[in-house]
């Protein structure tokens, strides 16, 4: 029995095959090809994406100088970056405050980043301003609608303000209504863990006061119900507790990313700042 096939057979399939594999080829060519092709427009896609204003906002007892280190690394990054100083005199009126900025010095996508009592003025700010994308929250207050900041800090432990606090009355201000200033011996240890001594004591006689009624003022409807969030937990937070961290965080369905820091991440920590906006850039979507 003959295993080799006839001269003619040789003949005629091996001419065949080659055909076949040259049809082979040259779809495998045009498969890879194609596939090229959509990656590349994906990448394109992606990197055609408008970069976001953003726009950094600052807590109590606070101004925008605390967010200069994440300032400069997202310049570097090529980004616009804002950070206006809230007035800290009450939540509606620096919510209007900080849409009115939006509104008329920001044009196109926006990213809203708040810290502590900053995360609760975006939460309402953002409702108004169709052009903002997503929320990071930095250690902040996340409210649903009905809380104040007092009322949350209260349900983790029960604070006596005058603790807390040096009252100030200041003119034109509503019935018992006052500014806040946080003690001089509390605010290094609440606010500014993790900085060296002699900067926390300096930071803490500069400290810009917030009126009572800001804090205890109920929070309206929040934007976190249709906008993407994300959050920044400082695990060694000494003035809002991790856990309400996380409960508001999770409440909200933000991602959340720790960092091993006190409240003020952006100054121990801006990197991990920095890292979390720019991710928050990437991962939503334009439009």
């Amino acid at each position: 029995m003959k295993i080799f096939p006839s001269r003619h057979l040789r003949r005629v399939a091996l001419p065949a095959l080659v055909g076949m594999l040259v049809i082979t080829s040259v779809l495998a060519t045009q498969l890879i090809s194609s596939a090229d092709t959509r990656a590349s427009a994906t990448s394109a896609s992606a990197s055609s994406k408008p970069k976001p204003t953003i726009v950094l906002v600052h807590g109590a007892w606070a101004d925008s100088s605390g967010w200069s280190k994440v300032i400069r690394g997202l310049q570097d990054r090529g980004y616009q970056v804002l950070a206006p100083s809230t007035p800290l005199r009450g939540l509606r009126e620096d919510s209007e405050y900080l849409a009115a900025f939006l509104r008329d010095r920001t044009t196109g996508p926006v990213l809203l980043v708040g810290h502590s009592y900053g995360g609760a003025v975006i939460t309402n700010a953002a409702r108004s301003n169709d052009d903002v994308e997503a929320l990071v929250y930095v250690n902040a207050f996340v409210p649903d609608e009905g809380d104040s900041i007092l009322g949350l800090l209260d349900s983790e432990h029960q604070l006596d303000p005058a603790d807390l606090f040096d009252f100030v009355r200041y003119p034109g201000a509503a019935e018992g209504d006052v500014d806040l200033y946080l003690k001089q011996d509390v605010f290094p240890s609440a606010i500014a863990n993790g900085i060296p001594v002699g900067d926390a004591k300096a930071m803490a006689a500069a400290q810009r006061p917030v009126t009572l009624s800001a804090l205890t003022a109920a929070s309206g409807a929040p934007a976190w119900k249709s906008l993407p969030s994300y959050y920044l937990l400082g695990t060694e937070d000494h003035i809002v507790p991790v856990a309400l961290q996380r409960s508001m965080a999770e409440h909200a369905g933000a991602a959340i990313t720790e960092v091993k820091s006190g409240h003020l991440p952006m100054v121990t920590s801006p990197k991990a700042v920095e890292a979390l906006i720019v991710k928050a850039d990437r991962s939503t979507p334009t439009g």
